[in-house]
C-alpha cells in the first residue's frame, strides 16, 4: 500500500491497516512529505477560496 493518510485528530501521517476512521483521515497522499503538509496545503486551499471573487458576490 503506498496510500499516506494525515490524521486530524491525532496530527500524524498513517499508512497501512492500522489507521483512524475516514473522518479523521486527509487524503490520500502519494507521499509522507506530501500527507505531513496536509493541514497547511488545507489552509492555503481555504484561504484562496476566502478570496474567490466568484464565491464572494
Amino acid at each position: 500500500m503506498s496510500d499516506y493518510w494525515f490524521c486530524v485528530k491525532h496530527h500524524r501521517v498513517e499508512q497501512g491497516e492500522d489507521m483512524c476512521p475516514p473522518i479523521d483521515r486527509l487524503g490520500p497522499y502519494a507521499t509522507r512529505e506530501e500527507a505531513a503538509g496536509a493541514l497547511e496545503k488545507a489552509e492555503e486551499r481555504n484561504e484562496e477560496w476566502d478570496n474567490d471573487p466568484n464565491w464572494n458576490d
